[in-house]
């Protein structure tokens, strides 16, 4: 895998193409215009709303090419994303309501119900349907979470204790390569890229990407952000790693199917078998540890898993209206078709 990664850009990203008014004025700002009066909130999870807090979230992870690093912590742009937060998390909360008798422990039991048959979800179409066109749009996308996967997990980590803290600092070892920058999980998915003949730099299709692509990963930027949201983001952690393993065997099986490589296949592996473990250690560990210290947060923790689930299922309607249309799911689809 040296020989790929050794192409890998590892530049900060430029600025994306601005998809409205307010995209429009955060990427005008960050080249040196004056912050003008936002305009009025548009759609939670529109395009334009979605591709503005992205950029401003992402000063806080790589940054981008010819944005000066003061701007992470810019009072005024800082007060225009917590209106764009707030607009955002209004939306999740009149969408996902926690009700009377949701408790972490339902909620966690219900997450591990498979749905049966192929048309159960998108890692069933891609392991019995998915071609390698589909397989590539799809890690196009998931390469704006995955090469920066675990990163937004670990700001949860000061704000735990005790048995909380020590489970998610077990898995999140795993996800950082338990020692070896050659096993970060980040790496392990541009290797996949590169398997696959797409470009691993980090945040090379953000332009591609729609708004339901966007609202996943600002979902993790927006629990992880907030301390009076670490219930929240313990809910996301745990959804994504309870729901990993199965899915990532589909994935596994249809990527073989379609002839992909090695390194695009062990992605995959590499996760049927450890999310396993990490399941059992976050529900009980992280989960039970958290409730355990402050049992007010289970609504929050239901809240997370919930909303994890309520973007994930939107961007997979996109995904499989398109692909089962006969057309691409990108916003520009030359960019990764004719593998």
């Amino acid at each position: 895998m040296t020989g790929l990664r050794s192409r890998r850009d590892t530049r900060p990203p430029a600025l994306p193409e601005p998809r409205g008014p307010l995209s429009a004025l955060v990427t005008g700002a960050l080249r040196g215009a004056p912050l003008r009066p936002s305009p009025p909130a548009p759609d939670a999870y529109g395009e334009d709303l979605q591709l503005a807090l992205y950029v401003l979230y992402e000063l806080h992870y790589q940054g981008f090419e010819g944005v000066p690093d003061d701007c992470e912590w810019d009072p005024e742009l800082f007060a225009l994303r917590a209106a764009l937060e707030d607009r955002f998390l209004s939306a999740l909360r009149a969408d996902v309501p926690v009700r009377a008798g949701d408790t972490a422990e339902r909620v966690l039991d219900e997450l591990q119900l498979e749905p049966v048959g192929d048309d159960g979800g998108l890692s069933h179409f891609l392991r019995a349907h998915g071609t390698l066109g589909h397989f590539r749009e799809y890690a196009a996308l998931r390469s704006l979470y995955h090469l920066k996967e675990a990163d937004p997990h670990a700001w949860v980590i000061p704000r735990l204790r005790g048995r909380a803290k020590a489970g998610m600092v077990a898995v999140e070892f795993d996800e950082f390569g338990a020692g070896r920058a050659d096993e970060i999980h980040a790496e392990l998915f541009a290797d996949l890229m590169a398997d696959l003949g797409l470009d691993t730099s980090y945040g090379h299709y953000l332009d591609e990407a729609p708004a339901e692509a966007l609202a996943v990963v600002n979902l993790m930027s927006l629990f992880g952000l907030h301390r009076s949201l670490r219930g929240a983001l313990v809910g996301h952690f745990t959804a994504v790693e309870v729901t990993s393993s199965p899915a990532s065997r589909r994935l596994a099986e249809g990527l073989r199917r379609v002839g992909a490589g090695p390194a695009a296949v062990r992605f995959y592996t590499e996760h049927v078998e450890a999310d396993a473990v990490h399941e059992q250690v976050v529900r009980h560990e992280v989960v039970g540890g958290l409730l355990a210290d402050e049992p007010s947060l289970d609504a929050d923790v239901v809240f997370g898993i919930r909303a994890t689930g309520h973007l994930e299922d939107r961007l997979a309607t996109r995904l499989l209206a398109a692909w089962r249309e006969g057309a691409s799911a990108l916003r520009t689809a030359a960019v990764v078709q004719g593998a």
